[in-house]
């Protein structure tokens, strides 16, 4: 992996690394340029960019956050029952995902939505044998609703999907290009790092993602793979090794000369 943030995007890619991954998308980045909601043509562009991914041999789900709708700790903060501000969170979720399906379906790809808390008349209620076949079929699925549970996020409910889908990686679409050490947006000499362990990513209080999410990949040694969603063509080029990415996992020391 390239370390230049200022890398272009190269044409064609090589072929997938990934058999299967799962890509987190925050329900910010479906704002666009706007304060509030979803912005459709924001929505087309992403679609599109699974819909690459899909073409070239991965099998895709994905899970979207809610906070460009609402979020159930700032909710919470503002002395809502944090319960029920939790619950209105997973269905901004429920809202975020059939507009994915819907940007998806309109360019040929097959999408299923899947639901944590069962609403028939919308989407299929969460089922991981039939999420796994949809998936084997080409179909994109996207799971809604978090974990079902309050108190989770939706970090922790990608990481769950992931490890129960059987996922080679997490591949996490943010604002900027990879980890780094503060927000380089606010801090223009923060660190970028172009691979972390599972371990420094605890330790150092990265904000990546939560640390409950983080541990679960540990422990189904799953790599977690950040990069900038809003880069054209960046999710096929990470999927095929290339791009400016960060790759979270397991970082083993190089074998002494000789052993």
């Amino acid at each position: 992996m390239t370390d230049s943030a200022s890398s272009a995007p190269s044409g064609d890619t090589n072929p997938p690394q990934f058999r299967r991954v799962l890509l987190k998308v925050s329900g910010e980045a479906l704002m666009g340029s706007q304060q509030f909601g979803i912005d459709l043509e924001t929505a087309n562009r992403i679609a599109g960019e699974v819909k690459q991914a899909v073409d070239a041999g991965t099998e895709m789900c994905l899970v979207i956050g809610g906070g460009n709708i609402f979020r159930g700790l700032s909710g919470a903060a503002k002395g809502m029952d944090r319960t029920a501000a939790d619950y209105m969170g997973m269905l901004a979720t429920v809202m975020n995902a059939l507009a994915m399906q819907t940007a998806l379906e309109s360019i040929g790809v097959q999408t299923r939505v899947q639901s944590a808390i069962p609403m028939t008349t919308v989407c299929e209620p969460y089922i991981r044998r039939r999420a796994t076949r949809h998936m084997e079929k080409g179909r994109v699925v996207i799971f809604a609703a978090g974990t079902g549970n309050p108190f989770f996020t939706t970090d922790t409910a990608a990481a769950l999907r992931a490890a129960e889908m059987g996922c080679d990686a997490l591949v996490k679409g943010t604002q900027v290009d990879g980890v780094y050490s503060d927000d380089p947006r606010k801090n223009p000499d923060a660190e970028r790092y172009d691979r972390l362990d599972y371990l420094d990513v605890l330790t150092r209080d990265l904000k990546v993602m939560d640390a409950s999410a983080v541990t679960l990949m540990r422990e189904n040694a799953i790599p977690i793979v950040v990069f900038d969603i809003h880069t054209k063509g960046g999710l096929a080029q990470v999927l095929a090794g290339e791009g400016v990415c960060t790759i979270i996992g397991e970082v083993r020391e190089p074998a002494a000369a000789g052993a």
